[in-house]
């Protein structure tokens, strides 16, 4: 068995074994969708007149994928590196690459299953989201997204050492960037400094992205521009993480 088929599985037989961590990674954004979807129920947004749900969705869907992609190889990365797991594989001849690789495809797995439940929880006459024609563009921004995420990811568990420096800075990042990208409030209904502020965030364009694909909340130019911008900061962070990048804590 290759080094990357050995690790591929062993993360995939990790988080079907951590059950607690595997539910909680579904639950979390769908406890925000009913909590959002009752009290918004039947609503609009008066500066557009389209209904909360339409914001709501895409947007705490987008927030519940990253976060899991940021998480999940944060905690993953910080682990093996104090358990001295990454010194061993580095004595092998396992690329780093091979490493990322490994954990990159069960994030695309958990961030396609996420979205694939979160959809249809929304779906429900509860919540009344309507998908648009143009659905099936939601599945390469997905991917863009989850890929710039990881980056943040895996940023965070190469300077993190402790499980506790992972989640707070995890959600130092994650919580605060919600809010002002527009997962959990449309950003039209925030002050105009307010959304100049967010289009430094890569959320806001994971946001746009997923809204103009599945509920028709923008036009094919946001998907692109979403998609592009997604591309830019994968690029960016990536550099970033791969520099900061360490195979153990005594280096």
């Amino acid at each position: 068995m290759s080094a990357y088929g050995a690790l591929t599985g062993a993360g995939y037989r990790a988080q079907v074994r951590d059950g607690a961590t595997l539910f909680f990674t579904f639950a979390f954004p769908l406890i925000f969708l009913v909590v959002f979807g009752l009290i918004f129920s039947g609503q609009e947004v008066e500066e557009t007149g389209r209904p909360y749900i339409s914001y709501i969705a895409p947007g705490v869907m987008s927030w519940g994928v990253g976060n899991a992609a940021v998480f999940g190889i944060a905690f993953t990365l910080m682990q093996w590196r104090r358990d001295d797991l990454l010194r061993l594989i580095r004595m092998t001849p396992t690329s780093l690459p091979t490493v990322l690789a490994s954990r990159y495809v069960l994030a695309l797995a958990v961030g396609a299953v996420q979205a694939v439940v979160f959809v249809a929880v929304a779906l429900l006459p509860l919540f009344g989201l309507e998908l648009d024609s143009r659905w099936p563009l939601a599945l390469p921004v997905l991917l863009l997204g989850i890929t710039a995420f990881l980056s943040i990811g895996v940023i965070i568990g190469s300077c993190a050492d402790t499980p506790e420096a992972v989640a707070a800075v995890a959600n130092f990042l994650m919580v605060p960037m919600a809010f002002l990208s527009g997962s959990f409030l449309p950003l039209d209904m925030m002050p105009s400094w307010l959304q100049t502020l967010s289009r430094v965030l890569p959320l806001r364009y994971f946001n746009d992205a997923i809204a103009a694909s599945l509920t028709g909340g923008g036009s094919l130019g946001d998907i692109a521009v979403g998609c592009a911008a997604l591309v830019g900061f994968t690029v960016v962070l990536a550099a970033v993480g791969l520099r900061t990048f360490r195979w153990s804590n005594r280096t």
